[in-house]
């Protein structure tokens, strides 16, 4: 295994792609346009790992992130600098607010958002490191 990409359609792309790169800071590393008004940007999201998480732990994960409010099957989990205000900063680009940041019984400031292309993000602080 070389590189985890995730795809994700958007139907906003101009609004995707301003949200992702100039407001989260992913830097892109190549785009290409086709056929039709085909578009595709790749964006570099830093190191990435797949999470693999049973029922109780995705239900213990939502009661301490988001008051037990239901994550998507899918979550993208976004490490930051400062969860507060990379929280604020999303939230004033368009964001919807799930659940502010808080802390964790494992030792990071965690925050719940619906970000641009219908993509549920937890942004992630860790404390430790």
């Amino acid at each position: 295994m070389r590189q985890l990409r995730l795809v994700v359609e958007a139907e906003d792309f101009e609004q995707a792609l301003a949200f992702y790169r100039d407001v989260l800071g992913m830097t892109e590393q190549e785009a290409y346009d086709g056929d039709e008004g085909a578009r595709v940007v790749i964006l570099d999201a830093g190191r990435a790992t797949l999470e693999l998480s049973n029922p109780a732990q995705v239900r213990f994960i939502d009661r301490v992130e988001a008051e037990g409010q239901r994550s998507d099957r899918l979550r993208v989990a976004l490490e930051v600098d400062d969860s507060a205000a990379a929280t604020a900063d999303l939230v004033e680009a368009g964001a919807e607010l799930i659940a502010e940041p808080r802390e964790t019984p494992w030792r990071s400031v965690n925050a719940r958002l619906r970000g641009p292309a219908g993509l549920q993000l937890t942004l992630f602080q860790e404390l430790d490191g």
